[in-house]
């Protein structure tokens, strides 16, 4: 495999790979599970990792490591379409085409010469969630406006658009965000890896990085997607001998978009009852390494994104070691409990966690 391309120039392999608990062969799987927006900035009250009641996640951090890490640079757009490819292996120097993304993840051909666009419909009162009537009364708009563009409906306010550049300016009068063109990833992923989630932004940077992918039913990417279905596939890509499994958890970001915390915490509650535990034993029998964590926050107070470091804990089949540099007072995965440790680049952390390894 490639080695990706890092901050000024540095390369790693994927956050998962020669991890703790993995051998240099490979004959060792790790296992990446992503929830998506969990973090939140530090406030009077808990954030919602402090919230919500993990048991899972409270043992596995009191037996492994946990580290601050930032996945994405300071000056580049928050969002997933930069964290996840940075989780897979490929750090973007610039902003990512959510579009090819998005494309990627339903099988939408685009043909030579064409584009995709991530069209969000924004509401009149200026927030980021419209209604199904809303966002159907958009798409019909929206053909009116660039004939000759096909139009496809993704989850919830979101819209593709799909045709030549440059787009009309037409389409810009109709209450829409449309998100700019951008680096579509590199392929620089084998077969050997596989990434679990719904049809968005994970699983279209798997597909175009050359991942395979794996689209459970009842996997919505939202609060009430199937997490038992996603556990059930990451437990089967383990026992086929996948080398990296990624699983994808987009609830807890879509409930803080529509600024519901209890949902947000009901949504890490029913990842670490359904989705984590499964994995933690899975992995501590084939004496592989378990990775947890954000790929950036999200405010349920405001509905809106925030880049700065993210907590995330490493385990290693159980080993019950609690001693090493990444060592949070509070043993819980949580924003306060890595609030003293310096951030870490996700370069610098996969080289800690392989010093630690051989140590």
């Amino acid at each position: 495999m490639e080695p990706a391309v890092g901050p000024r120039g540095a390369t790693v392999q994927p956050f998962g790979a020669g991890s703790i608990g993995s051998s240099p062969g490979g004959e060792h799987p790790v296992v990446l599970v992503i929830l998506d927006g969990a973090s939140e900035p530090i406030g009077e009250g808990p954030t919602s990792l402090e919230s919500a009641r993990t048991p899972t996640l409270d043992r596995l951090a009191s037996e492994g490591l946990l580290a601050k890490v930032r996945l994405i640079a300071a000056g580049m757009p928050v969002g997933s379409e930069a964290a996840i490819p940075a989780l897979l292996g490929w750090f973007p120097t610039g902003p990512v085409d959510r579009g090819a993304l998005e494309a990627a993840a339903l099988g939408i051909p685009v043909a030579p010469g064409e584009r995709s666009w991530r069209v969000d419909v924004v509401v009149p009162w200026g927030t980021r969630r419209a209604s199904r009537a809303d966002t159907e009364r958009a798409a019909r708009e929206l053909a009116l406006a660039a004939p000759g563009y096909a139009v496809h409906r993704l989850t919830g306010h979101r819209l593709l658009l799909c045709g030549p550049p440059p787009l009309p300016e037409a389409i810009r009068a109709h209450g829409l965000r449309v998100w700019r063109q951008g680096i579509v990833p590199p392929r620089v992923l084998g077969p050997d890896t596989v990434v679990i989630g719904a049809r968005g932004a994970a699983v279209g940077a798997a597909r175009l990085m050359g991942a395979q992918t794996i689209i459970p039913d009842g996997a919505t990417g939202q609060p009430d997607s199937d997490l038992a279905g996603k556990a059930a596939a990451a437990v089967s890509a383990i026992a086929s001998g996948a080398r990296m499994v990624v699983v994808h958890v987009g609830g807890p970001d879509e409930a803080s978009h529509v600024r519901d915390r209890a949902a947000k915490i009901a949504s890490l509650e029913r990842a670490d009852r359904y989705l984590i535990a499964p994995l933690a034993e899975s992995v501590g029998r084939a004496g592989g390494t378990l990775r947890v964590g954000p790929d950036h926050g999200c405010d349920p107070e405001t509905g809106a994104h925030h880049g700065g470091p993210v907590p995330w804990l490493v385990w290693s089949g159980g080993s019950g070691e609690s001693s090493g540099p990444n060592r949070a007072s509070e043993r819980r995965l949580t924003e306060r409990a890595v609030a003293g440790l310096p951030p870490s680049t996700l370069v610098s952390w996969s080289r800690l966690a392989l010093s630690e390894a051989a140590s």
